[in-house]
């Protein structure tokens, strides 16, 4: 069980890499996109809206989907569109076949997220100590690699194909090569469990994960202020120039990735009640500082802030959804709260641009930067959602699962 539970983790990892690459490499281009298609600037909007909606269907039919079948076979399905979709983005010649390939996209983006987080949570509870932080790592830094790679072909002046395609080659087989360890409910599903998932109690009193749903909109709020307004920012408002304006991203990226490495140990020593609540605080006073900035560095200085306490969000809303319907009585509960939980993400990618832009625009930007202050400081509020029940793992802490016990120095 050990060999296997390894295998799994390093395989589901690798998943959460090559999507981050897959995703950063589409969004990274999207100005190359517009002009190889001719997209006027009135109708972008509609397609980039388009890919988080469908995306939310995807996610919907995958919590429907997952009673039926085992969340990697539709990881194990949809990456590879995923991945064939970008390639088509690529390589279309005319606006209808750009449409088909971003609701390609968008649909399998949605479900391979479901599915992939859904993995996440069971192996985490299989671990019985988190690690759900270390799989956005992997994420993140597939997201570092995938807009270091987009750099280099808009640098070169690539075709969109040429530089979509080589990435497509590598990650496409690799990826069916380590679908084959991917482990579903960490291993093991019990007959409680199968009978839970199918007498429909697996989808019953999800009361509980309205909270929750909450601070994964605010959290991908929070996000995509900083992927959509962090450049423009910089160099309207602080007065940076427009080479200084392309750091904030990629220093919000870097200290994502070094937040969710470290976050997992903070999470096992301090409780994920702590960890969420400091990287609201963190966050709030990120968007504080970018809000009063007298120049550029000290802007640069909020966004590293943003980076350090929004990391944290993500994952961590999605173990306590996990760990919180495994602790109902309905352990197959936990897939759909996932997959419920997961549209939400997208409602905040929706949310947070638009908001933030119409903000700007009728009052101020710095003005504006405030709001999702405010917003993110509500995850205070609803923090002890996060809390494991103390008969299970001592008031919030993770303790080893009853699978972990006698491994001794060779466990996981």
């Amino acid at each position: 069980m050990t060999d296997v539970l390894r295998r799994g983790r390093a395989s589901l990892a690798f998943s959460f890499l090559a999507q981050g690459v897959a995703f950063a490499l589409l969004v990274t281009r999207i100005p190359a996109i517009q002009d190889r298609y001719g997209v006027s600037d009135a109708l972008l909007p509609v397609f980039l809206a388009a890919v988080p909606i469908l995306a939310g269907v995807g996610s919907i039919a995958t919590g429907r989907l997952v009673k039926r079948v085992p969340p990697s076979r539709v990881l194990r399905r949809s990456q590879p569109v995923v991945l064939l979709a970008l390639l088509g983005v690529g390589a279309g010649e005319h606006m209808a076949g750009l449409a088909v390939a971003l609701a390609a996209f968008g649909l399998a983006v949605g479900a391979l997220d479901a599915s992939m987080n859904m993995l996440g949570v069971s192996l985490q509870r299989a671990y019985g100590r988190s690690i759900m932080l270390s799989f956005h790592a992997a994420y993140s830094l597939g997201g570092i690699v995938g807009a270091s790679l987009a750099w280099a072909g808009a640098h070169w002046e690539l075709a969109l194909w040429v530089s979509y395609l080589p990435v497509v080659l590598v990650l496409l087989p690799a990826a069916l090569v380590g679908s084959r360890w991917y482990v579903d409910r960490g291993g093991e599903q019990s007959p409680v469990e199968e009978a839970a998932a199918e007498g429909g109690g697996a989808t019953a009193g999800l009361k509980w994960l309205l909270p929750l749903c909450l601070v994964m909109t605010v959290a991908y709020i929070g996000d995509s202020t900083v992927s959509n307004w962090s450049a423009k920012y910089l160099q309207d408002v602080l007065g940076s120039s427009e080479q200084l304006a392309t750091v904030p991203y990629n220093v919000y990226m870097v200290t994502t990735l070094l937040g969710r490495a470290l976050g997992d140990v903070s999470v096992r020593r301090f409780g994920a009640v702590a960890v969420v609540r400091a990287g609201a605080l963190v966050a709030a006073a990120g968007f504080a500082v970018v809000a009063g900035a007298p120049g550029a560095w000290v802007g640069m200085l909020g966004f590293t802030l943003l980076g350090i306490g929004l990391c944290v969000l993500v994952p961590g809303t999605f173990a306590a959804a996990g760990r919180r319907a495994f602790e109902s009585g309905h352990p197959g509960a936990s897939d759909a709260a996932v997959a419920r939980l997961n549209v939400f993400n997208y409602v905040g990618f929706l949310i947070g641009s638009p908001l933030v832009g119409a903000l700007g625009d009728a009052w101020s930007y710095r003005g504006a930067m405030l709001v999702p202050m405010v917003l993110v400081l509500v995850t205070l509020v609803y923090a002890r959602s996060f809390a494991a029940q103390p008969d299970r793992y001592g008031g919030g802490h993770e303790r080893p699962h009853t699978a972990d016990v006698g491994r001794g120095s060779n466990g996981l």
